[in-house]
């Protein structure tokens, strides 16, 4: 089994920048594709970034491209998830998941351990 903890969210105003953390403990996360996936009031889950298995590819939604970049630290068993130039419509709650021998999917389905989620409000 593998739990997932999200951490760093907090409330900003626009244009600034936060890091998420995901700090994964019960077994190594290496081998795992890791995603961040995020909610919004009223709306469906989505995906945000993903990370392939090996580390070697990473995956990015339209709306992020070019401001948000996802990275892993195996060492410490974390990925992180870089947020700059935010938006207000960058506010939901934001979720880790893994998936072990992942290509980096873009499904909720593919990915089996899941996080509670972080709040991220970004004010205008």
């Amino acid at each position: 089994q593998v739990q997932l903890v999200e951490s760093g969210g907090e409330q900003v105003q626009a244009g600034g920048s936060l890091r998420l953390s995901c700090a994964a403990s019960g077994r190594t996360v290496n081998g795992y594709a890791m995603a961040w996936f995020r909610q919004a009031p009223g709306k469906e889950r989505e995906f945000v970034a993903a990370l392939s298995w090996n580390g070697i590819d990473t995956y990015y939604s339209d709306s992020v491209k070019g401001r948000f970049t996802v990275s892993r630290d195996n060492a410490k068993n974390t990925v992180y998830l870089q947020m700059n130039s935010l938006k207000p419509e960058d506010t939901a709650v934001y979720y880790c998941a893994a998936d072990q021998f992942g290509n980096g999917s873009e499904r909720l389905y593919e990915y089996e351990y899941w996080g509670q989620g972080t709040q991220v409000t970004v004010s205008s």
